[in-house]
């Protein structure tokens, strides 16, 4: 595609380049250059001709913009959902960038085919819930960090944390989860990869080291085994069973890469190979009596354990009330 586009530019400059002159410019054989050529002509459709006098290539009609692709209308409409799902980039680093990106991508589709931008507007929409609240200055400079290599410092507030402890970072990954915003890096003082939450990091700088980022790095081996983003040791065998209206919400979607789902009856049996982790328990709960956990054991008690803690919050909340 790069190829192309340099010939374009030399033919919209009105110059008539040759396959020899071209293959010599582009570092490529004759015979690439050829299969370019008529790859612009054939499956792009540009007016593209020889011209035996001057010895060379010509348009024969006026070319607007350089078709980069040709797309269908379903995919055009998913090209919309991305720029939809990509407003959380607002405000950051990559907002303008990305609007670049989508605008040369609209102008490669001029002149084969109509779209109704305002009715793909009415009919598609992208719409999360519990969004993260990552500051866009913290997201900025771990981001910059992350590209350059550049160790960082700053204050993080774990959950269970009073106040903020100062860490040491070697920043190798930023991803989003479940719509917040996570730091994987190499933690200094840990010497190992911690996962850090976005908008629990605060004063983010630099600490003057540069680094490498491991070859065989790999954010799936870092979550592997993890139901969402914590980390549950080791992956294990769970079965929970749900029933009412949560066995056939559980079912239409696809919680685990490793789930199997299994009707009985009206229930549904879920089946997976997960990190017994403090999402996975709050997965769970958040189902309420529709979810019962069957194995494994430890699983079962800790679920029963903050259900029924949940239950006496309630309880006394209710005396209260009537008093």
């Amino acid at each position: 595609m790069e190829r192309m586009w340099r010939i374009h530019q030399e033919l919209a400059a009105g110059g008539y380049p040759n396959c020899q002159g071209l293959a010599v410019d582009l570092e490529v054989s004759s015979k690439t250059v050829m299969r370019d050529v008529e790859f612009m002509r054939d499956r792009l459709g540009l007016p593209l001709d020889y011209d035996a006098v001057r010895h060379g290539f010509h348009y024969t009609a006026p070319v607007r913009d350089f078709p980069v692709m040709k797309v269908s209308q379903g995919e055009v409409a998913a090209l919309l959902l991305a720029q939809k799902s990509l407003e959380q980039f607002r405000g950051t680093t990559f907002e303008r960038p990305l609007a670049a990106a989508f605008r040369k991508l609209s102008h490669s589709l001029g002149g084969e085919m109509e779209v109704a931008w305002h009715e793909l507007e009415q009919a598609l929409s992208v719409r999360s819930s519990g969004t993260g609240l990552a500051d866009m200055q913290v997201f900025d400079a771990l981001a910059k960090a992350v590209m350059e290599g550049s160790e960082v410092e700053f204050g993080y507030h774990k959950l269970a944390g009073e106040k903020a402890e100062r860490r040491v970072v070697q920043p190798y990954h930023l991803g989003c989860i479940e719509n917040q915003w996570y730091l994987f890096g190499h933690d200094a003082v840990r010497g190992a990869v911690r996962t850090f939450a976005l908008p629990r990091i605060r004063e983010v700088g630099r600490t003057g080291e540069k680094f490498r980022r491991p070859k065989d790095f790999s954010l799936a081996k870092v979550l592997d085994g993890s139901f969402a983003v914590f980390e549950g040791g080791k992956a294990r065998k769970v079965r929970i069973r749900f029933s009412g209206v949560a066995a056939r919400l559980v079912g239409e979607r696809v919680w685990h890469a490793s789930q199997k789902l299994v009707r009985e009856g009206r229930a549904l049996l879920l089946e997976m190979k997960v990190g017994l982790s403090p999402d996975l328990r709050q997965w769970i709960l958040g189902w309420g009596a529709e979810a019962e956990v069957l194995e494994p054991a430890d699983l079962r008690e800790d679920v029963a354990v903050a259900a029924t803690a949940a239950a006496a919050v309630y309880r006394r909340s209710g005396r209260t009330a009537k008093e």
